[in-house]
């Protein structure tokens, strides 16, 4: 039973985690769009790089990149609480019910994971060339995040262990 608390407990945190960044960007909507602002105009990067070209400056495209975030965000938080709530439903049930109440917990780790690596650390981080900002670089940030809900999700799809018979 104690590895189930873990796991839903992890899956929980994550969840939590990303309440509190829906959040943040929806109350704080100026401070975190300033990023993306920085980032989609390349305007930190290194000077006379030629890939300049991919920058995107037109105000409506940068809201919609952040908005589409924000969206990504929520779907994600909606469906880690939702599968918390079935795996406190499973928990003590069979390991097979347990087992299959993982899904929907498994499919929100993943989308988490999906957007750190997808829209920051690849399309942030290599086609805005977040990398080469002092100022506007969220790549350490975004895999340490992708690094986290890695690790939970690793824990959370672990078969649960077969006890031993005992000795007679």
């Amino acid at each position: 039973m104690m590895l189930r608390a873990a796991k839903i407990a992890l899956v929980a945190a994550v969840a939590f985690f990303y309440t509190l960044v829906v959040f943040n960007n929806v109350t704080d909507y100026p401070s975190n769009y300033l990023f993306v602002h920085h980032v989609l105009l390349m305007d930190t990067t290194f000077a006379g790089n030629h890939g300049m070209w991919r920058a995107i400056h037109p105000l409506l495209l940068q809201t919609t990149f952040y908005d589409g975030i924000i969206l990504w965000e929520s779907v994600t938080t909606i469906l880690l609480w939702a599968g918390v709530v079935q795996l406190l439903r499973a928990c003590r049930r069979s390991p097979r019910i347990f087992q299959e109440a993982k899904n929907i917990a498994v499919g929100a780790l993943t989308l988490g994971m999906l957007l750190w690596f997808v829209a920051f650390i690849t399309v942030g981080g290599e086609w805005f060339l977040m990398w080469q900002s002092k100022t506007w670089n969220g790549q350490e940030a975004a895999f340490r995040m992708f690094a986290c809900i890695g690790i939970v999700l690793l824990v959370l799809v672990q078969s649960e262990p077969v006890p031993a018979l005992q000795d007679r």
